[in-house]
């Protein structure tokens, strides 16, 4: 119980302190993300005319890549900021009996509350352009869990590592670039050469943001298939990540 508490307090002092002192308060973390979106549907569809082939979830690109956005926003988030997140908290990790792995875990929390905001403007905006909404959608909490697990595993190995090498934080900015752009988000599955599609099946956030995008967009079912990879990858990172933290973290209090 004490643990739910303190995991309680740290979501709710990181969403609180992420906006402080700022007019806009949590509105930015909608902000930015459709500022982002608005900047690549323009680069892509508007000056370069990209187009999506026969047999995609819809014809609307600005749906597609919306919908292809959202969870790796999430992932993205969760990760990025906790490589520094343990730094952060230095000062109870050292003087207090505290559980440091619960750090990353408030971070995607928080992190949780700003993609619903997002979540709640794409169904929106499905109403608006597309004038239908799937009741699939109430799929969708079984994915933010799957995305959950990957991204706090891979948070717990980032934020570990940066205690003992300052530079990870630098170096998993790098990495992120590069899993962005080897995520179907701006283009189609059919659009990659075929010998880089099995990287893609090798990727967990390529079958995360898939079903996202068949969640919101259509009526379909997901297949068995479509559920335990991704949850059997995320998982893996998880308990992977789950480890590489609970060893290294025999040092924190001498390192911090």
């Amino acid at each position: 119980m004490e643990r739910r508490t303190l995991l309680a307090r740290l979501v709710r002092r990181d969403f609180e302190q992420r906006y402080v002192g700022s007019a806009g308060g949590w509105l930015w973390g909608a902000i930015h993300p459709l500022v982002l979106l608005g900047s690549y549907y323009f680069i892509f569809e508007v000056c370069l005319h990209a187009t999506l082939p026969p047999g995609e979830v819809t014809n609307n690109y600005l749906m597609y890549l919306f919908c292809g956005f959202l969870p790796w926003l999430l992932f993205q988030d969760t990760v990025i900021r906790s490589a520094g997140s343990l730094i952060e908290h230095s000062n109870l990790i050292t003087k207090t009996v505290f559980p440091a792995e619960v750090v990353p875990v408030s971070i995607f929390l928080s992190s949780l509350l700003h993609h619903l905001i997002a979540l709640g403007m794409v169904v929106a905006c499905a109403a608006i352009f597309l004038k239908a909404i799937s009741l699939k959608i109430l799929l969708l909490p079984i994915y933010m869990f799957f995305v959950g697990l990957l991204a706090v595993g891979v948070g717990w190995i980032v934020s570990s590592l940066q205690v003992y090498l300052r530079d990870t934080a630098q170096v998993i900015s790098v990495v992120m670039t590069l899993w962005f752009w080897a995520t179907p988000i701006m283009i189609t599955e059919k659009q990659i050469p075929p010998r880089f599609h099995a990287l893609i099946e090798l990727n967990p956030m390529s079958w995360i943001v898939r079903a996202y995008r068949y969640r919101l967009l259509s009526t379909q079912w997901p297949s068995w298939r479509e559920l335990s990879i991704p949850f059997l990858y995320s998982a893996a990172v998880f308990v992977v990540g789950g480890l590489f933290f609970r060893h290294l973290k025999r040092g924190f209090a001498d390192v911090l």
